[in-house]
């Protein structure tokens, strides 16, 4: 938790330079600490000692910024770290020290000068880490590591702070190779109702797995953020919810809401659409093209075409570079290839044979907007592409090819990610929530759920209805499940699967059977329902009925370590789901014994 400050603002820069002198005399500041705890155990791992004033009236950090204005920021820096390494309520554990890299770098601070600093206090050299702001701007992040080695040599560790908001720098972590990185506040603040802040941090830890550096969240004041940090593999927090700063360490039990993170295991954010993962735009098809005006000739169109062999097309525009019409190259060349062609049109305008209806797009129009062109009845506008504009004027062309490529590109990743039809989680989410919850060691229930007689309804009422039918029932169990602790996800078809924590999880799946049975009659024909049966053939083509369509749900308890890969949890969770079936139950849940039978005669 850094309390370096950004450049100074006038009114900070403002404060006199009696009041830095006053801040580094005798008493001037002295040291806070606020803990920093590990989640998988709730140990303290270490306190930052955060600088305060003694008599003034205004913020560290304002102080800060007064220093730096007047040249005395290191000195300052060095005056607190004494401080915090001589005060006799450092508690146990490592300790953090802030230091600025401004104040490595642009001031007349020596590493041997923080060594005393560090010294003073009597302490191992071992158990201090220097954290180091991210607010300043690093242009020589060798430079900065050659001064840091020689505190690292004396044992010392390092600490990058504020990743994720103000100068973060991958090339800075790369360089530095600290022991620790904290993820800002600006991440972890909401992260467990927030898709994207949970996608950024997943990716920091996988970051951080590769490049050898331990993660501690900062800013930490909910305990659904606690526990989201704590399931993605976060290993160390800290924030007002476990301690605020206070002029003794920590001491005694760890805080209450460590418990509480390391029992839940919340659902991880979904993003609520199919796409957000890639945004690609008109722009990123832009091919670079030359244009034509109606002053130009059939015979410029030629030349154009020759100089260059890869162009598709030719757009036409006017005098305000407003597009008014595209040449295809294939259309033009069969004109000029007709008899007499060349002779009577070669020196005409070259508008004589555009085209003067193109689909134009502005630079910044999504991919999925422009799909329309790939339904459009008229396949011309396919082989012809489009013109690329940027508010109205040309800027270049894209072809049809690119756009199916993208297209197809797009919806492949998205149905791999989520389901079409419900915009649910697909198979690669549902796995990876497994592995989570097997890795985590996390008791936890598989539930699949299938539609009974959904192929006779769908064959009877259409595709359209089907569909209807299976959006209903991913809306069902969307409404009958804990969001914050629970995973809805769609295989397939009339597949789903939910992975239940919460503890009332059998009388959810009742609700879920109950309301589907119940809303689903809607969508059957009035006739339908008063007979109770649909007509239809069996496999053999032979006529017969079949019951309306409800929802059956096959349970599998997952009990901690019995089970190592999601396929076996998936094979369990699909065995409950054929007994509810075969028994005609709305609500199967797979006995142990019968669970410890079929892991045995069916190991996958």
């Amino acid at each position: 938790m850094s309390q370096t400050a950004l450049p100074a603002a006038p009114a900070m820069a403002a404060l006199p330079d009696d009041a830095v002198r006053g801040a580094l005399a005798p008493g001037g500041l002295y040291p806070v600490f606020q803990p920093i705890f590990a989640l998988d155990d709730g140990r303290l791992l270490a306190h930052e000692a955060l600088m305060r004033i003694e008599a003034l009236d205004c913020s560290p950090l304002r102080i800060l910024d007064a220093a730096r204005a007047h040249g005395r920021l290191g000195e300052l820096e060095l005056a607190a770290a004494r401080a915090a390494a001589c005060s006799d309520d450092a508690g146990e554990g490592l300790l953090f020290i802030n230091l600025s890299s401004h104040a490595i770098l642009h001031t007349a601070v020596r590493p041997q000068q923080v060594l005393d600093a560090l010294e003073a206090g009597g302490r191992d050299l071992g158990r201090y880490v220097i954290e180091l702001s991210e607010r300043d701007i690093v242009e020589d992040p060798a430079h900065l590591a050659e001064a840091l080695g020689y505190l690292r040599a004396h044992g010392i560790r390092l600490a990058l702070d504020d990743f994720g908001n103000g100068h973060s720098n991958f090339q800075l972590w790369h360089e530095l190779a600290p022991e620790f990185v904290k993820i800002d506040r600006f991440l972890i603040h909401g992260i467990a109702a927030s898709a994207g802040r949970c996608a950024i941090v997943k990716a920091l830890v996988e970051v951080a797995t590769a490049l050898g550096a331990e993660l501690i969240a900062e800013g930490v004041e909910q305990p659904a953020d606690l526990a989201l940090a704590h399931d993605l593999g976060i290993r160390y927090a800290q924030g007002f919810l476990l301690g605020r700063p206070a002029r003794t360490a920590w001491q005694g039990a760890p805080p209450a809401p460590l418990a509480e993170a390391g029992r839940r295991t919340p659902m991880r954010p979904q993003p609520r659409r199919i796409g957000q993962r890639r945004q690609i735009s008109a722009g990123h098809l832009l091919v670079e093209a030359p244009a034509l005006t109606p002053a130009n000739s059939n015979a410029d169109v030629e030349r154009l075409f020759h100089e260059h062999p890869q162009l598709h097309a030719l757009a036409v525009v006017d005098a305000a570079l407003h597009p008014i019409g595209l040449i295809n190259r294939q259309a033009f060349n069969e004109q000029m290839a007709r008899p007499f062609t060349r002779e009577l049109h070669a020196q005409k305008s070259c508008t004589l044979f555009m085209h003067d209806r193109p689909i134009l797009s502005d630079l910044r129009d999504g991919i999925e907007d422009m799909a329309e062109i790939l339904r459009g009845e008229d396949q011309r506008y396919l082989a012809d592409g489009f013109v690329i504009t940027d508010g109205g004027r040309y800027r270049g062309l894209g072809t049809g090819e690119a756009l199916v490529r993208r297209v197809t590109e797009l919806r492949i990743e998205a149905a791999r990610h989520a389901n079409p039809l419900t915009l649910l989680p697909g198979n690669i989410p549902i796995t990876e929530h497994i592995e989570r919850l097997l890795g985590a060691g996390k008791p936890f229930v598989a539930a699949y759920c299938d539609l009974d007689n959904f192929k006779p309804f769908n064959d009877q009422y259409g595709y359209f209805r089907g569909d209807r039918m299976i959006r209903l029932a991913a809306e069902i169990q969307l409404r009958h499940v804990e969001p914050s602790l629970d995973f809805v996800g769609h295989v397939g078809g009339d597949d789903f699967v939910i992975l239940f924590q919460s503890a009332d999880w059998l009388e959810r799946c009742r609700r879920i059977v109950a309301a589907f049975n119940a809303e689903a009659l809607q969508l059957f024909d009035p006739e339908d329902v008063e007979r109770g049966v649909l007509h239809g053939e069996d496999r053999r083509g032979r006529p017969t009925t079949f019951p309306l369509s409800t929802l059956c749900i096959g349970v599998a308890r997952i009990v901690p370590g019995r089970y190592l890969r999601a396929e076996e949890v998936a094979s369990l969770a699909a065995s409950a789901k054929r007994k509810a079936k075969h028994e005609g139950l709305g609500v199967r849940v797979l006995e142990d014994a019968e669970a410890r039978v079929l892991a045995a005669v069916d190991p996958v």
